[in-house]
């Protein structure tokens, strides 16, 4: 191994080791995880890392340049670590993942095998089994601006820099109906129809505490508001939960103005000729000033 600890090469060079792994899973939420394949819990770092959890790793393929790192988790659901609700509520999505070789001895005497996050998660039989994906792996996601009318900023986010948190543009309220994507809500006074529409619907209490998902519809009907998702919320929302809805925007120039005075972020080309102006040509009569040929 290349770069390891006087102590840990010393160790292993001696032929009788005492090695076990551990590794650390952080959660976008914060919560985190320590597990180790040794049959006692370590701590180090300021984290327990408790055996007897049944996670076990496959051989871990690294290579030099861009080439994405890449190996696999195997372990068994419990109600205590690692449940198959929060993997079904996605909580473990792109979690952080570091994994180290550790000399369960000493645990001073450790090197650190594996950095990277979560990818894909199976799970059948009680067990599940996680793809590890190393650093190189943002390499391949889609780089540079998208030049096209509607504004490509996330509401809210560094390109946007609108505060969604300013009183009405976001309301914290109790669900009255819960039916999968559709919920219901009271009448809400001082936010006119389609307000949250293209908004975000944030869960804050109750067993899907922490989850959300983006608004397709926000209507009205006899019984108050009504909101509809794009997606059903991964977890179990009931009535009385309290959620957090979101302000949306439908990405025009006009909205960003009139909506949220936030003209001078508009992340838009609004102006850009669309794909008929390729094929247009100029007409036998009227004027050709230069505008539409339409």
């Amino acid at each position: 191994m290349v770069g390891l600890g006087e102590a840990l090469q010393a160790h292993l060079d001696s032929g009788a080791t005492t090695l076990c792994r551990c590794w650390l899973v952080t959660r976008r939420d914060d919560v985190v995880y320590g597990f180790t394949d040794h049959d006692m819990d370590l701590t180090f770092d300021g984290v327990t890392f408790a055996a007897g959890t049944g996670l076990t790793a496959k051989g871990l393929a690294q290579s030099t340049g861009l080439s994405v790192d890449n190996s696999e988790a195997l372990g068994a659901l419990s109600s205590t670590m690692v449940r198959e609700s929060d993997i079904d509520a996605g909580r473990f999505d792109s979690a952080e993942v570091t994994a180290w070789l550790v000399n369960w001895a000493d645990i001073s005497q450790r090197q650190l095998l594996f950095r990277g996050t979560l990818g894909e998660i199976r799970r059948s039989g009680g067990a599940f089994e996680a793809e590890l994906r190393g650093l190189t792996e943002a390499l391949n996601q889609p780089q540079g601006r998208v030049f096209q009318k509607p504004c490509t900023a996330v509401l809210g986010g560094q390109g946007c820099g609108s505060d969604t948190t300013q009183p009405g543009y976001s309301a914290e309220v109790a669900v009255t109906r819960s039916d999968s994507d559709v919920f219901g809500f009271d009448v809400m006074s001082g936010y006119a129809q389609s307000w949250f529409t293209h908004g975000r619907l944030t869960v804050l209490s109750g067993a899907a505490a922490g989850l959300w998902s983006a608004i397709k519809r926000d209507d009205s009907d006899t019984e108050g508001r009504k909101i509809t998702l794009w997606q059903p919320i991964r977890g179990d929302v009931a009535v009385g939960d309290l959620v957090r809805l979101t302000a949306g925007c439908d990405k025009t120039m006009t909205q960003c103005r009139l909506k949220f005075n936030n003209l001078l972020n508009f992340q838009g080309f609004p102006d850009i000729p669309g794909e008929d102006w390729m094929a247009s040509v100029p007409r036998a009569t009227g004027g050709n000033i230069g505008g539409s040929l339409r």
